[in-house]
């Protein structure tokens, strides 16, 4: 007699797998006992027969836990709409959220003995990656820093810091590097031997441009002279006007401005002058606001240099020092407005020489009396 035997039903299935709570693995196979019920007809009587049989199975791999999750905060010194400073502060901040799809908030206008607090609070809300939009708030950053050894600090300065904390960033300005071109460019283009710089306060970044400016024009060999004033306030354009108009009055013929919203009032001097004055700018393009004067400006980019330190940090490089320069986050705006096509070449050149590093800037902070 024949038999014919049907598969009905598994009965029961054990598995016992451990898995690694680790990064994701492929998907694991392992072989099950099944107990199948198994219909047997003999000889007109249906008899039932329980048998276990061992087959292989897939089994889905566990999924790593997910990281942390990113959150930035930035501060600012002053308002987003600057069209300045601020600005790019801003801008950089929302081009990490558009890359790395990181939430972001910021607050404007923050004075220094207020973003010890600022900063606080952003972690209580559970920003893990405070980002401080100016050099005179490295020192608080620092501090917090080492108090929040589980939060990451982006800061903003001068040089590199000293006894950072391992959570701690620092960005380089290295204002230096673009003041040592518009130096070699302000020379250049002066008909008068006598250029003119003009600062907001007197910071060591400051020294350090001016001195820049006087390195390019002792590299060229160039007999010119330069006059350093400050207003005492980066945001004063009435201030400004005045120090511009007496620069203008003892024969300077070529303006280095290095403010904020200062910048308007050195914008109006050299427009109402009797002779031709030029005028360069700092932080971004300002040609609109005197285009028969303006000659260039040192651009400065953050979104770069915020987008490369953000993901750093979350591929697990906490902290470490980011120096700008015109391979990272600095540029002359080219090409040059109001001069020759030759100096427009020479400085294309001479920035070149800087990038390579055949020309090294010496970053000089010596008081300027």
């Amino acid at each position: 007699m024949s038999k014919k035997t049907f598969i009905v039903l598994g009965l029961l299935v054990i598995i016992s797998v451990v898995m690694a709570a680790c990064a994701p693995a492929a998907p694991e196979t392992i072989v099950e006992k099944v107990v199948e019920t198994v219909i047997v007809e003999k000889e007109g009587e249906t008899i039932i027969e329980t048998v276990i049989v061992e087959v292989e199975v897939e089994v889905p791999a566990e999924e790593a836990p997910a990281g942390p999750e990113f959150k930035m905060a930035a501060i600012l010194p002053g308002v987003i709409t600057d069209a300045d400073y601020n600005t790019l502060g801003y801008i950089g901040l929302t081009a990490v959220q558009k890359d790395l799809g990181i939430e972001i908030a910021y607050s404007e206008s923050v004075p220094v003995p207020d973003v010890d607090r600022v900063m606080r609070e952003y972690i209580d809300d559970g920003f893990n990656i405070i980002f401080t939009h100016g050099g005179q708030f490295v020192s608080q950053t620092k501090e917090i820093a080492a108090e929040f050894p589980e939060v990451y600090f982006i800061a903003e300065g001068d040089g590199n810091v000293e006894d950072a904390p391992a959570n701690f960033w620092i960005i380089d300005r290295n204002f230096q590097v673009g003041f040592y071109a518009i130096g070699a460019l302000a020379a250049q283009q002066s008909q008068t031997g006598k250029i003119g710089y003009i600062g907001g306060l007197t910071l060591p970044f400051s020294y350090a441009e001016v001195h820049a400016m006087e390195q390019a024009i002792a590299d060229l060999g160039l007999d010119v002279e330069v006059n350093a004033v400050w207003v005492g306030n980066f945001n004063d354009p009435t201030k400004a006007r005045e120090l511009a108009d007496a620069m203008i009055a003892d024969g300077v013929d070529v303006i280095v401005g290095s403010l904020n919203l200062g910048m308007f009032g050195l914008f109006e001097a050299v427009k109402a002058a009797p002779e031709p004055v030029w005028v360069t700018a700092k932080y971004t393009d300002k040609t609109n606001f005197a285009p028969e004067n303006y000659i260039s400006s040192v651009l400065y980019d953050f979104e770069g240099p915020l987008i490369e330190i953000a993901q750093k940090i979350m591929d697990g490089e906490t902290g470490g020092y980011y120096p700008l320069g015109f391979d990272t986050g600095v540029a002359m705006q080219l090409p040059l407005s109001n001069v020759s096509e030759e100096l427009n070449t020479a400085m294309g050149e001479l920035i070149q020489k800087i990038e390579s590093g055949e020309i090294e800037v010496v970053k000089n902070t010596e008081p300027i009396e």
